[in-house]
């Protein structure tokens, strides 16, 4: 089964994609979110068909105490709206710190600050599915 991953930015949509057993994550591209929900709903549609998706993770920006702010409410909106276009499971996954997470491993790697920003919403969304690919093989063993 393979699953994927966003990352709501601001301005980007970080997409990483499943292998087919869901193992592992690798991360895939960021959409240039231009404000259009519909063309943001068409431009990961495409990548849904082109993958095979069967299930779509949404990174849940929450806050530290765990409650749910502006950013939180526009996920679970965008979540529902994907939910509709698609047919598919879609599930929020809690993301707090991941794109801190993100710009850690792209500094430890020594990757310049000019591509770090080309690459953080990806690597964001990569995290974020790992993340709940470790917590579903977990569950199962």
């Amino acid at each position: 089964m393979r699953i994927l991953g966003l990352d709501l930015g601001e301005k980007n949509i970080g997409v990483a994609v499943s292998d087919q057993f869901g193992w592992t994550a690798q991360g895939l591209e960021s959409i240039r979110s231009r404000g259009n929900i519909e063309s943001d709903l068409d431009k990961i549609n495409l990548v849904v068909q082109k993958y095979e998706v069967e299930k779509v993770i949404i990174g849940l920006p929450r806050n530290m105490d765990g409650s749910y702010g502006p950013q939180a409410q526009k996920a679970l909106k965008f979540a529902g709206l994907l939910k509709k276009r698609l047919g598919l499971p879609v599930e929020t996954w809690d993301e707090r710190l991941s794109t801190v997470a993100a710009q850690r491993v792209l500094i430890e790697a020594d990757v310049s600050r000019k591509k770090r920003r080309r690459v953080v919403d990806r690597m964001a969304a990569t995290i974020i599915l790992q993340g709940y690919l470790d917590s579903r093989a977990h569950n199962n063993s």
